[in-house]
């Protein structure tokens, strides 16, 4: 068996699942800069929409608006009851 740091069993070279999903993050966040108020606004919606789709149990969203030179910033943690959840949810935005 090769040394490593996850548990690893001989016979299929398998990680015991707990080793990557610890439930320690379940935060996913975005950033993105759009052209006025109104274009951030429909991509938190979306974006909430998808979140809503994904959880088990209510999602803290928490959105924040910065206005730039260049247009506005929005920047949204999403908060997941449990890690599968966060995945699931980032895995949906690609």
């Amino acid at each position: 068996m090769n040394k490593c740091s996850a548990n690893e069993t001989a016979a299929c070279c398998c990680v015991d699942v707990g080793t990557i999903m610890d439930n320690t993050d379940c935060t996913a966040s975005w950033s993105q800069l759009y052209d006025n108020h109104q274009q951030a606004e429909e991509m938190l919606k979306q974006l909430t929409d998808k979140a809503r789709q994904v959880e088990s149990e209510p999602c803290v969203i928490n959105a924040r608006f910065n206005e730039q030179p260049a247009g506005v910033e929005l920047d949204v943690d999403f908060t997941f009851s449990c890690q599968a959840e966060t995945m699931i949810f980032q895995l949906a935005l690609r």
